[in-house]
């Protein structure tokens, strides 16, 4: 028989550091909130930026200045996708898509997953550019 694994409720704090007007605390994020930012931050940091832990990260900054063609999105794409999987035990990955827009040079991704647990398909859209 299979074990079922049953999600946990998360919680993480906002990026802002935003206070809340009730009670002076931090803006907490929950539950899908919380996870959609975890993801979002692993795929926006660097291999190497975390001390102590040097493979977390996602190498995608480095593909930003390659030629915008699908070639270049498919390395993105494959870069999340194992990213994800490695880095973030708590979602089961669905699909990530990766597309070129030329016209204003940059990649738009879509992230599909599901929150170990629940039966719900979460999306996490974003815009990768290339900044200096």
């Amino acid at each position: 028989m299979p074990i079922e694994r049953i999600s946990k409720a998360f919680k993480d704090i906002s990026a802002t550091f935003q206070v809340n007007p009730m009670n002076d605390d931090l803006i907490a994020l929950k539950n899908e909130n919380a996870i959609a930012r975890s993801i979002r931050n692993l795929i926006f940091t660097i291999p190497g930026d975390k001390p102590f832990q040097p493979n977390i990260g996602c190498r995608v900054s480095e593909m930003l200045f390659e030629n915008l063609d699908v070639i270049t999105a498919n390395q993105i794409k494959g870069e999340i996708d194992y990213t994800i999987k490695n880095f973030e035990p708590r979602v089961e990955l669905q699909e990530v898509k990766v597309e070129p827009n030329y016209d204003d040079n940059e990649f738009n991704c879509l992230i599909k997953y599901e929150i170990i647990g629940v039966s719900d398909i979460q999306e996490l859209t974003f815009v990768l550019v290339p900044t200096r």
